[in-house]
């Protein structure tokens, strides 16, 4: 591939930069030592996540600034027309060096928005949006999931009416992360209701501090507030913030939620390998029990890496990793599950008991959060249909 480094080469060069840039990681991944977070869902006051939110958005500005960000966009964009695989391979080097988190909002920004915008977008958009968004100077949330809708999103209540130039909405959604840090809002809306709900659809991108938005925290069994509802009053939107055409909007969050889907197959590997870690550090002998918990555990590991290269090799192909993306999703939920049950083997009484033991009572954020999982990104059910339709080839439930 002319002017495209092998991919050796490619990983050689990034690590030498984050070597100029960032330090290694050495404390930390030491047992016993560093931080011994487990959360699955950020688990954070306001205060905590604006100021979290700010670290990241300085060392993401400094990738995107000096050429290791927004790696497969066309140079006009920032980025380096490389393949999309790329950005994972530059990730995999990342993880040996002591840079911040990132939480949800920044891949939805700059892997799930910036992509639809690119698609669905018009020129004068790309220009205003995408590289704001690649460079993280404004993040955007998904205002997607209503209570009412469940796990049908095509059942979206919130309106979105016609008033010359611009739309007002009306609406209510939630479990929404990063509303409180995000600048924009991409909305689903509802804007025929007298067409079949999937071709009565509208999409916009919000402004979320207009008049009219407001958030409210969700507080979490753990304490922490990553989830927020936001209630839209009224809100004025020019018609120059709807993505894509009017009528358009389910196959614009189809776009959206495909590239969410595709993201969450290495959901969870970082905590199942804390958790062997766990397993080899106790200090006592396993039992049978918990020896065949752990195996069953590793090999998990392995061949949910394993999944995650096929769907970089449909990447490279230039296939849209359907089926391999609903695939990895449940994978990874029933991999946190098992991280759970493992853990919960391990550590007994010691588990639900705050000693201050390093190692120990931080669990439960884990066993707290992963449950989640089986709805976040699409339900269990929903992938399994979108197997049930692609793989084995069943009918489609009618629409109604």
């Amino acid at each position: 591939m002319s002017g495209i480094p092998e991919p050796d080469e490619f990983r050689a060069e990034a690590r030498t930069w984050l070597a100029g840039v960032a330090r290694p990681r050495t404390a930390d991944g030491e047992w016993g030592s560093g931080s011994d977070s487990v959360a699955v869902f950020e688990n954070w006051t306001e205060e905590q996540e604006r100021e979290h939110t700010a670290r990241v958005q300085e060392w993401e500005r400094t990738r995107y600034d000096q050429g290791w960000s927004a790696l497969n966009w066309p140079q006009e964009y920032g980025g380096r027309s490389l393949p999309a695989y790329y950005e994972q391979l530059y990730r995999g080097e990342e993880t040996a060096f002591d840079v911040p988190h990132r939480p949800e909002i920044f891949p939805v920004t700059q892997a799930l928005v910036a992509p639809a915008i690119g698609l669905w977008g018009t020129e004068e958009q790309k220009r205003r949006w995408l590289v704001p968004m690649l460079r993280t100077d404004e993040l955007a949330c998904q205002l997607f999931s209503e209570t009412e809708a469940g796990s049908d999103l095509a059942a979206v209540r919130t309106r979105a009416v016609r008033e010359g130039d611009a739309w007002v909405l009306t609406g209510h959604k939630v479990w929404t992360s990063g509303a409180r840090v995000a600048t924009w809002g991409v909305a689903v809306c509802r804007t025929d209701p007298d067409v079949r709900k999937h071709a009565g659809i509208t999409v916009f991108l919000v402004r979320m501090d207009a008049p009219g938005v407001t958030v409210r925290p969700i507080r979490q069994m753990t304490g922490g507030t990553s989830f927020n509802e936001v209630y839209l009053d009224g809100v004025r939107v020019p018609d120059t913030d709807r993505l894509g055409p009017v009528g358009e909007g389910w196959r614009v969050t189809l776009s959206v939620l495909a590239a969410e889907r595709l993201d969450s197959g290495s959901l969870g590997l970082d905590n199942a390998d804390r958790a062997l870690d766990l397993a080899g550090n106790l200090s006592r002998p396993l039992t049978g029990s918990e020896r065949q918990r752990a195996a069953d555990l590793h090999l998990r590991t392995l061949v949910q890496r394993l999944m995650g290269l096929r769907v970089t090799a449909a990447l490279v192909a230039g296939r849209e990793p359907g089926a391999e993306a609903s695939v990895g999703k449940l994978y990874a939920t029933e991999t946190m599950r098992r991280t759970s049950d493992l853990v919960s083997e391990l550590l007994g009484p010691s588990l639900v008991a705050d000693t201050g033991e390093w190692g120990t009572y931080a669990w439960t954020e884990h066993l707290l959060g992963a449950p989640g999982y089986s709805i976040a990104g699409g339900t269990d059910e929903i992938q399994r249909t979108i197997l049930a339709e692609r793989v084995l080839g069943l009918p489609k439930e009618p629409v109604r």
